[in-house]
């Protein structure tokens, strides 16, 4: 079993590189990318869809019968129990206004539960990887997440989408303040669990994320030695989840804001 980990992780991380150079390309042609918006602050450009077909194309031909699930594409249902899950460029709207700070992720999850996570950024040439029980790494480096023992030593990342309540972020950021925290957030919620992983950020916190981008960083953080709000596996993939991590001695106080924060 750990064989076939270490080699599903080994294609994960391959595959994102590759797909990273595929999606270069296009952030280095933004004169002639195409983009459409998908509602309120959410975009989609060509090169998520082309990177997306580009994945699952290479996951087809390697994993024929695994399933997938992406976010620009239909899901395609398997019969093994391993899940592809992935995000072709999570962070679009820096992607399309030339920001350098997005990434692609993939993830595979066995029955609902993560065992491969991979988070490359091509703008940085920083992969980050990790597999169930096999620990987390940045290029080959081992990383671990913040000791921190109290929110006013670092940031906290945070996110926002059109899925969870604006003013739940206001109150969330204000608590932060109170504690002598500070906020941090760049638009792609993969990318800033993988700096909560590896200790950049005290942790990474926010409302609902779909599957296609948390799961991947979830998985890294707690390969790291931090600590998960663990999701539900019989519906995480469908519906997406609640994310708060960081590192083990600041997420009681992450975990405690979040349930002032998020009422539901």
């Amino acid at each position: 079993m750990t064989h076939d980990l270490d080699d599903r992780m080994h294609f994960a991380i391959d595959l994102a590189r590759r797909a990273g150079e595929l999606g270069l390309k296009y952030f280095r042609d933004l004169d002639n990318l195409t983009v459409e918006s998908k509602g309120h602050q959410d975009l989609v450009s060509e090169g998520d869809r082309e990177v997306e077909l580009f994945i699952r194309a290479a996951v087809a031909a390697t994993y024929p019968n695994d399933g997938i699930v992406g976010e620009e594409h239909a899901a395609v249902t398997g019969t093994t129990g391993h899940v592809w899950v992935i995000d072709p460029i999570d962070g679009t709207a820096n992607f399309v206004r030339g920001i350098p700070a997005w990434c692609v992720v993939i993830a595979c999850a066995r029955d609902g539960e993560t065992v491969v996570g991979v988070i490359h950024e091509p703008s940085t040439d920083e992969t980050f990887h990790g597999r169930l029980g096999g620990g987390a790494f940045l290029n080959g480096k081992p990383i671990k997440a913040s000791d921190a023992a109290s929110l006013s030593e670092g940031s906290v990342g945070t996110g926002l989408s059109n899925r969870g309540s604006t003013k739940n972020v206001v109150v969330l950021l204000t608590l932060i303040l109170a504690e002598g925290g500070v906020f941090y957030r760049n638009a792609s919620g993969a990318l800033m669990l993988a700096y909560a992983a590896s200790g950049r950020l005290l942790g990474y916190v926010e409302e609902h994320m779909n599957a296609w981008d948390c799961l991947a960083g979830m998985l890294l953080v707690e390969e790291a030695g931090g600590t998960v709000l663990k999701a539900d596996p019989m519906t995480v993939i469908g519906k997406g989840t609640r994310v708060i991590t960081g590192g083990r001695n600041v997420f009681p106080s992450l975990q405690t804001l979040c349930r002032q924060a998020f009422r539901d």
